[in-house]
């Protein structure tokens, strides 16, 4: 049982919440280029909370890149590996930053909602496609053959079946897009 709690945290000289549960994640999921980790940082920062990235935990334990464990085990083996190691994350008061793959995992996404508040940043396919430059080299669990509009179109139902909370972040910057997270947190509570 997680038994941190925030007290008065201030963003723009505005007291936005007091004590939100004291278990309380917030998970970050989303497609590869949503900004999960840019905006995790941000906003653990604001609310005083812990940030975890589930990549690199997975890239900490196999001492590899993401890309290099895909190219080794296969996407089907990187899918079940990344499955078990965020079933095995044990934090609260943390934000957490998934993978874009995360929402395959029942078990890793069970165990992330059980622990916490799942936050989709939704964006459209082609804003995420302007966004990813580094495709071969970014880790993103794609078979051989598949496009981004093939796994936006598989993956976004598997977003809003797990989202709490769905921010539109279409159109927002790094900043209103935090905001509005914190905003919404803050109506959910």
């Amino acid at each position: 049982m997680c038994e941190k709690m925030i007290d008065n945290v201030e963003l723009d000289n505005e007291v936005l919440f007091k004590d939100i549960a004291p278990k309380k994640n917030i998970v970050l999921i989303g497609m590869p280029g949503a900004g999960k980790s840019t905006i995790g940082v941000l906003l653990a920062k604001s609310l005083n909370y812990d940030f975890l990235d589930a990549d690199l935990v997975i890239q900490q334990q196999y001492n590899k890149k993401l890309y290099e464990i895909i190219n080794e085990v296969g996407i089907d083996e990187f899918l079940e590996i990344e499955n078990n190691v965020i079933s095995g994350i044990e934090r609260c008061g943390t934000v957490i930053a998934t993978g874009g793959s995360a929402v395959y995992g029942k078990n890793a996404m069970k165990h992330l909602k059980d622990k916490g508040i799942v936050v989709y940043l939704k964006l459209s396919c082609v804003e995420i496609i302007n966004r990813i430059s580094n495709i071969t080299t970014r880790g993103i669990a794609m078979k051989k053959g598949k496009t981004i509009f093939d796994i936006y179109e598989e993956r976004v139902p598997l977003y809003e079946l797990y989202a709490d909370i769905t921010i539109d972040a279409e159109n927002l910057s790094i900043e209103e897009t935090v905001s509005k997270v914190v905003d919404e947190i803050v109506n959910k509570s």
